[in-house]
């Protein structure tokens, strides 16, 4: 079974994701097979807001080389949440602009 910790591994802290909080868009990178409607049920419960939409990204693992060595590196999946415009701001992303 699936708990809210599972579904959220951790936030994406970039500058185009702190961008997008002034809308009320937040950037996290969550479990391969969450599907959206848990990623929304997560978000609401773990921080207490009203999430209006999900939009998820597959990224795709990439090809790095080091020296001779050569590898790849881990593909992953980005949920963008979109808030209520009613819904309070998640205070995590509050303290670091």
């Amino acid at each position: 079974m699936k708990t809210i910790y599972d579904i959220i591994v951790r936030p994406i802290i970039t500058e185009a994701s702190m961008d997008m909080t002034a809308n009320k868009k937040y950037v996290f990178e969550v479990m391969r097979g969450a599907t959206k409607p848990e990623i929304a049920d997560a978000v609401e419960k773990l921080f207490k807001v009203k999430v209006a939409y999900v939009n998820t990204i597959s990224v795709k693992k990439k090809p790095k080389r080091m020296g001779v060595h050569s590898g790849y590196t881990s593909g992953w999946k980005k949920a963008i949440v979109q808030l209520t415009e009613d819904s309070d701001t998640i205070e995590f992303f509050d303290g670091m602009r």
